[in-house]
């Protein structure tokens, strides 16, 4: 890696741990300069960028956790939930292609996008205490969670807050904090699947994890503290989504070309 590329990485490391660490969807960032920037395959990239993704979790769960906004004995269904279905996805990731899971994944950001916009209330008042979802609904949902991230990563921070926030009833910041948890934890797994199959790139990884851990534990400080986070997470999510949204549908380059 030369200067630039270093620059590049760590930078865009950071960017992510942010985004990450206050809504989701990072890994538009740093899959996009590992594949386009530095070169790696779509497989190689989809397992370098498991590295950034727990260093920066570390991070962030030792902000949440010193700040007291984990829920350790309430989310611990879900997260084992999310670490078996984690474990199919990254099985499934290591086989074949995802081109037909980001085709659904787009569609599945759109519908939550206009959720978003439906009923603000539910994103932005925090509830006083996590409900108990019944069994049928919570493995059917936590192992799909799990899995999708398990698969792609990509935007699964944003499917899960949706779950905790509309279904289980939990406030938006105490929301990212399990994410980050349940995350992180597979991560742990995956990563260990994914160096077993000689698809990831440690130095590579390694650089981007510098920024990615700096920007999630910042960004984990901050939010934990500051009394208005709920709300600033969810005008976040909303900027998020709609960029998000614009480069998968492929709106960035048909609004780019009406200027040149």
């Amino acid at each position: 890696m030369n200067n630039y590329e270093i620059f590049i990485a760590i930078t865009g490391g950071f960017l992510a741990g942010v985004i990450n660490t206050f809504a989701g969807n990072g890994s538009t960032i740093t899959l996009g300069i590992l594949t386009e920037v530095l070169g790696l395959s779509g497989n190689m990239a989809n397992g370098t960028n498991r590295i950034g993704i727990f260093v920066q979790g570390i991070f962030s769960l030792e902000a949440f956790q010193r700040n007291k906004k984990l829920y350790w004995q309430e989310s611990k269904l879900y997260i084992s939930l999310g670490i078996i279905g984690a474990l199919c996805g990254a099985t499934v990731a290591l086989n074949i292609s995802s081109e037909t899971f980001k085709f659904v994944y787009k569609y599945v950001m759109l519908a939550i996008l206009i959720l978003l916009f439906i009923n603000p209330k539910h994103w932005t008042n925090p509830v006083p205490r996590i409900k108990k979802l019944p069994l049928y609904y919570s493995i059917p949902i936590f192992l799909s969670l799990g899995f999708y991230g398990g698969f792609i990563q990509m935007g699964m921070g944003i499917f899960f807050l949706a779950v905790m926030v509309l279904v289980v009833g939990l406030p938006l910041l105490e929301s990212n904090a399990i994410k980050v948890l349940m995350v992180t934890t597979y991560t742990a797994i995956v990563l260990a699947m994914f160096h077993y199959k000689g698809l990831i790139d440690w130095k590579i990884g390694s650089v981007i994890a510098i920024g990615q851990g700096a920007g999630g534990w910042i960004t984990a400080q901050w939010s934990s503290t500051f009394p208005n986070a709920n709300q600033w997470a969810y005008r976040i999510l909303i900027v998020i989504m709609i960029f998000t949204l614009f480069h998968l549908f492929h709106l960035d380059s048909y609004f780019f070309q009406l200027f040149q």
